[in-house]
C-alpha cells in the first residue's frame, strides 16, 4: 500500500519499522499527537511481516492502511525487504536513502536499538547508517529515473519496543491512547479476535495488550502523564532554553 507513491512530499517526521504494526505497537500515540498538533507524518515499514504465523501479506497491507487513516498518515510506504532475511548491507541502505531523501523528514522515528525479534535491533542498525550516508553528497541514489539530492534529517531518535530500555525522553500521548489502541487493533489478524482460529502467538494474547498498557502507565507516570510513550536517542538534541523542557 503506497500513499502518493510518485509525489515528491516534504515530512516533519517519518517513521521506519522492519513490520507492519511495529510502529502502531511502539510510537502510534506519538504519531497521532504529531499528526493532530498540524505536523506532516508517515511511515516506511521494510517488509510485509511474511514470516508471521498469522495473516498474509496481503491482509496485513490492508490493515495497515486502515491504521494509517486512524493516525491520520501522509504517507505508508512498504519497502518490501525480506522478512528475517534483510540484512544491513549497502543494498538495502541505498533503499532507505532514497526514502529519506524522497520525504525530507525533520525527524526520523527507528526501531528499538535491541529486542526480542532480531529484525528489530537489525532495522535500527540499517537506519543509523542510511541516517549518516544520506547526507553524503557523492552517494548517489536515483528515484523513478531522477538524482536525488543529498539529505540528513536533524534527529533520528528509536522507540522503544519489547525488551525494556531506559528511554533518554518521554512523549505525554494521555490524549491519544484511544487512537493508538485504535491503530494496534487494526491489525486485528495479529493480535487478541476471540473470533480468530489461528493459533496463538506471542503477541495474540489478551496479556500482550495488557504489556503494552502498563508500559505506556510506566513510562506516563515517570512525566506526570496518564500514559507515554519512550524513546532513545542516536543523535543528541540540543535546547537554547531550559524552560523549553516539561
Amino acid at each position: 500500500m503506497t500513499f502518493h507513491p510518485f509525489k515528491q512530499m516534504k515530512l516533519d517526521l517519518l517513521v521506519f519499522a522492519a513490520h507492519p504494526d511495529d510502529a502502531e505497537l511502539a510510537c502510534s500515540g506519538t504519531i497521532a499527537s504529531h499528526s493532530a498538533a498540524g505536523y506532516s507524518c508517515g511511515i516506511i515499514d521494510l517488509t510485509k511481516g511474511e514470516m508471521g504465523t498469522r495473516g498474509t501479506p496481503k491482509l496485513r497491507m490492508i490493515e495497515a492502511e486502515k491504521s494509517s487513516k486512524i493516525l491520520g498518515l501522509k504517507v505508508r510506504e512498504n519497502l518490501g525487504f525480506a522478512d528475517i532475511k534483510f540484512t544491513n548491507d549497502l543494498e538495502h541502505q541505498l533503499e532507505v536513502i532514497k526514502m529519506i531523501r524522497k520525504y525530507r523528514p525533520e525527524i526520523i522515528l527507528a526501531n528499538a536499538i535491541r529486542d526480542r525479534h532480531p529484525d528489530h535491533g537489525k532495522g535500527a542498525e540499517l537506519l543509523q547508517q542510511a541516517f549518516f550516508k544520506s547526507g553524503l553528497k557523492k552517494l548517489r541514489t536515483e528515484y523513478h529515473g531522477k538524482i536525488q539530492e543529498s539529505y540528513r534529517p536533524k534527529h533520528l531518535y528509536h522507540y522503544i519496543q519489547n525488551d525494556y530500555i531506559e528511554p533518554n525522553f518521554i512523549v505525554d500521548i494521555g490524549e491519544f491512547w484511544d487512537k493508538k489502541i485504535a491503530s494496534i487493533m487494526a491489525f486485528s489478524s495479529q493480535f487478541y479476535n476471540p473470533e480468530s482460529d489461528e493459533p496463538e502467538t506471542f503477541i495474540s494474547s489478551t496479556g500482550f495488550i495488557e504489556s503494552i498498557e502498563a508500559r505506556a502507565k510506566e513510562f506516563g507516570h515517570r512525566i506526570g502523564a496518564k500514559y507515554g510513550e519512550g524513546f532513545t536517542v542516536s543523535t543528541t538534541p540540543g535546547i537554547k532554553n531550559l524552560f523549553n523542557l516539561s
